[in-house]
């Protein structure tokens, strides 16, 4: 296969692209800076400078290839100006279609997200999940515009979307992973209990090179293995003496708009605003069993991946 990836140098990105090339595919990689190039090069990849908001570098990316993966994109929360944003996920997208369509290529796979679902809450999330109606967040909105897009107007390539959940696993510390580093660092006091669902890094790669083999085009997989509460993941990783104090949702109702009010006067970005309190509240269930079925996609155990991960943040030297 020959394939070109964007958002190579990304936490999701640099796995698919690792993957790639242990497989003895031959792959491009589209770098937006000189970091990002070295970086690349030092996987294997052969560089292509350029940025997804710049058609003609796209152009030059994908002319010669069998599949395209489009994985960079970008996920903010509490974002004072998300218009990057936007562009990206949605501009971005379809500007890598364009160029992958006419440069004959024969299928994209699509990076999208699992947020894209639209579960009500309480409910477990999946592929034919009708969508609530509304939005928790710019960063859902951006992903799920963007993937209608996708298949509405891929019309002379083949589109799969792969959708992943809350990625985990060596390699990611933000995000997320926050909450499991601060856990195995026995350093929280105030959590909210909610419900996450998870994919292994490595997971989450192999079901793109799947989706790219066996995937039917048109066809959205969500990529989860695992589903737990946060008080399951502390009482997995954590380190603290005594327990964190669990806050009343109501709490965070109130405090989230005063917290962002506050941080926009004093020009800084918060972690608490009204969507990530949404987010926080709504909590996700996500069943990635159609991967499984359809592509063939076996999932690392829980407790593997959080091993694996405490030992990357060790290996780090964040514990």
């Amino acid at each position: 296969m020959r394939a070109a990836v964007t958002g190579g140098s990304g936490v999701v990105g640099s796995a698919v692209l690792r993957h790639l090339l242990a497989d003895g595919h031959e792959v491009r990689a589209l770098a937006r800076s000189d970091r990002s190039a070295r970086l690349l090069e030092g996987q294997g990849a052969t560089v292509v400078r350029g940025d997804v908001l710049d058609p003609l570098s796209l152009v030059e990316l994908v002319t010669g290839c069998d599949h395209v993966f489009h994985v960079a994109g970008v996920n903010e929360m509490c974002s004072r100006h998300p218009s990057r944003m936007w562009r990206v996920n949605v501009e971005g997208t379809l500007h890598v279609l364009e160029a992958s369509a006419r440069a004959g290529v024969e299928r994209l796979v699509h990076t999208s997200s699992a947020v894209t679902l639209g579960e009500e809450r309480g409910t477990t999330g999946s592929e034919g999940s009708a969508h609530r109606g509304h939005f928790l967040s710019e960063y859902e909105r951006s992903k799920t515009v963007a993937e209608r897009l996708v298949f509405d107007v891929s019309r002379d390539i083949e589109v799969v979307s792969v959708n992943p959940s809350s990625v985990q696993g060596p390699g990611r510390s933000t995000g997320t992973a926050s909450l499991l580093l601060a856990a195995a660092r026995g350093r929280l006091a105030l959590l909210v209990d909610t419900m996450i669902s998870l994919v292994d890094i490595d997971d989450c790669a192999r079901g793109h090179l799947l989706a790219a083999e066996h995937g039917t085009p048109g066809r959205r997989y969500v990529l989860s293995g695992a589903t737990l509460s946060i008080r399951e993941a502390v009482r997995k990783l954590g380190r603290s003496a005594r327990s964190p104090w669990y806050v009343d949702p109501a709490v965070v109702t109130v405090l989230a708009p005063i917290a962002d009010r506050l941080s926009r006067m004093a020009g800084i970005r918060s972690q608490l605003c009204a969507e990530s309190a949404r987010v926080l509240l709504h909590g996700h269930r996500y069943d990635g069993s159609r991967a499984t079925r359809e592509l063939g996609l076996e999932y690392t155990g829980l407790d593997d991946t959080l091993e694996r991960t405490v030992g990357w943040f060790r290996g780090q030297g964040l514990l």
